[in-house]
C-alpha cells in the first residue's frame, strides 16, 4: 500500500476503534437513546457511518474496474478537498443524507454486530486500498454527492472528515 494511503488508512481505523472502545462499556439504552423520534441515536450515527463507508468501497471497487479511463485529479480537486474539509468542520453545519445511503442504512443493528461488521468493512477498504497501483494514486476513482470526484487519497480525508464531523453529535448524546 502506498505509504500516503497507508498513513490516512491507519489513522482512520485508529479513531474508529477509539470510538468503539470508549462505547463498548456503554448500556444499549445509551447507546440507543434518542432525544426525540426525529434524532438520532448514536447506534444510528454508527450504523449511518458504516453503511456510508461500505458504499463508498462498493462505489471504489466498481469504478476500479474501468481505472485506466479514469481522469486523474488536479488542482481543482485540492481545492474541493479543502472547501469539503472546512464544512465539514462547521459545528452549525447539518447536511442531507444522501438518498442512496439513506435507502440503504439498516434502522437497528445490535452493538456487537455492528462492531463486527464495521470491522469487516474495513478490512475489506484495506485490501481494497492494497490493490490501488501507485501509478492510479490521482485518479478520480471517488464521488461525492455534493463536490464531486476525487482521487483516494482524497476519498480517505473525507471518510475520516466525515467521522470527525459525527463525533460531536455523539459526544452530545452521551
Amino acid at each position: 500500500m502506498n505509504k500516503e494511503v497507508q498513513v490516512l488508512f491507519d489513522r482512520l481505523e485508529s479513531e474508529r476503534l477509539k470510538l468503539l472502545d470508549q462505547l463498548a462499556v456503554l448500556p444499549h439504552e445509551k447507546l440507543d437513546y434518542r432525544p426525540d423520534s426525529k434524532k438520532w441515536s448514536v447506534n444510528h450515527i454508527l450504523i449511518h457511518l458504516l453503511t456510508s463507508e461500505h458504499l463508498t468501497l462498493v462505489y471504489l471497487r466498481k469504478k476500479s474496474l474501468g481505472i485506466d479511463q479514469l481522469k486523474n485529479g488536479g488542482l481543482l480537486e485540492l481545492i474541493k478537498i479543502q472547501l469539503l474539509k472546512m464544512s465539514q468542520r462547521l459545528p452549525f453545519a447539518k447536511y442531507k443524507v444522501p438518498k442512496h445511503i439513506a435507502q440503504n442504512t439498516p434502522d437497528v443493528v445490535p452493538f456487537g454486530e455492528l462492531r463486527s461488521r464495521w470491522g469487516a468493512s474495513r478490512e475489506e477498504l484495506k485490501n481494497f486500498l492494497e490493490t490501488i497501483q501507485e501509478k492510479n494514486l490521482h485518479k478520480l476513482i471517488f464521488k461525492h454527492p455534493v463536490a464531486g470526484r476525487f482521487d483516494i487519497v482524497q476519498c480517505l480525508i473525507f471518510m475520516r472528515e466525515h467521522f470527525q464531523h459525527h463525533l460531536p453529535q455523539i459526544n452530545r448524546l452521551l
